[in-house]
């Protein structure tokens, strides 16, 4: 097996499932996920903490950030894209 590093991410789409849409911030201003609705999504490490946020595709946000985190999703799917 090569120890070769891709520059770039795998070509994959990820699908998660909201299992939490409770205590939406008063502050927050854009879209939230709906409870049991799928969304295609990608999960990247917070900048300062590095704990893993879930972003998801499509969704606009202003304020604060437009990620959630990662309790709220459960990922149903990895779809590889050829």
């Amino acid at each position: 097996m090569s120890n070769v590093k891709f520059p770039i991410p795998a070509p994959v789409e990820l699908f998660a499932r909201c299992v939490n849409d409770e205590h939406r911030p008063a502050d927050y201003i854009g879209d939230w996920p709906t409870a049991g609705r799928v969304y295609p999504v990608r999960v990247l490490p917070h900048v300062r903490t590095g704990q893993p946020h879930v972003h998801v595709l499509g969704f606009h946000a202003e304020r604060p950030y437009g990620a959630f985190a990662a309790h709220r999703f459960e990922q149903v799917a990895e779809v590889w894209l050829n």
